[in-house]
């Protein structure tokens, strides 16, 4: 079985609300293969300065930041989508990003080829895509990273990877995994390293977001 080594962080609470945690993942960044910064399902229409008091020291220590960018599903045109990602860099200073509610069927393929296109010739350091499940290939020869699970632990208990996922690096896919009571994380973990996985998050919320805290494994609560 392959360790896990890091997790991606959907970070979607505001320090207002949950500054602790804040104070944990700048505590703790060495664990974050990708710290994920959500404020209002983009950048927001201006800069924020509490996110900006949180996320400094962050990027400061090297811990790697994506602005989160919804494509609604390939519904989002390119450019919009690249002009989000330069207000992340001019805003926070972050140079990553995160395109989540991606599609995942061949035909889209040209659409994220060109958003991609976009956004490297930006210059973005790191190109993480979430369709939530196993994609066509396609979708990995055009990401660092890709989300190839995102949902409750009863799914996950059915989940099967494709074959052409084990030709290619685990540190390349990632698993989000939510609504996973306490005595189920340690099989959830085993079972994303059986699973060719490099990243893995797994929380015991659930609901509309259940990235609204960090997971009680970063709380000090596992």
């Amino acid at each position: 079985m392959r360790p896990l080594t890091s997790a991606v962080v959907p970070a979607y609470f505001h320090p207002a609300v949950a500054p602790d945690d804040w104070r944990r993942l700048a505590a703790g960044g060495a664990r974050a293969r990708l710290v994920v910064l959500n404020l209002a399902a983009g950048p927001g229409p201006g800069p924020d300065g509490e996110f900006r008091a949180v996320v400094d020291p962050l990027v400061s220590a090297g811990v790697p930041v994506a602005g989160y960018l919804d494509t609604a599903y390939g519904e989002r045109a390119p450019e919009e989508v690249r002009q989000d990602a330069l207000r992340y860099r001019r805003w926070y200073g972050v140079d990553r990003v995160f395109l989540d509610r991606v599609r995942s069927d061949r035909a889209a393929l040209p659409h994220y080829h060109r958003t991609v296109a976009l956004l490297r010739d930006d210059g973005v350091g790191e190109v993480a895509l979430n369709p939530g499940v196993y994609p066509d290939p396609g979708y990995a020869e055009l990401a660092d990273l890709v989300v190839t699970f995102e949902g409750p632990w009863r799914s996950y208990r059915r989940l099967v990877v494709p074959a052409w996922a084990h030709c290619l690096p685990a540190h390349r896919f990632c698993h989000l995994v939510y609504a996973t009571p306490r005595i189920a994380q340690r099989w959830v973990r085993r079972a994303a390293g059986r699973r060719h996985v490099g990243a893995l998050t797994t929380t015991e919320l659930d609901g509309a977001n259940p990235w609204r805290r960090l997971p009680a494994s970063w709380r000090g609560r596992s």
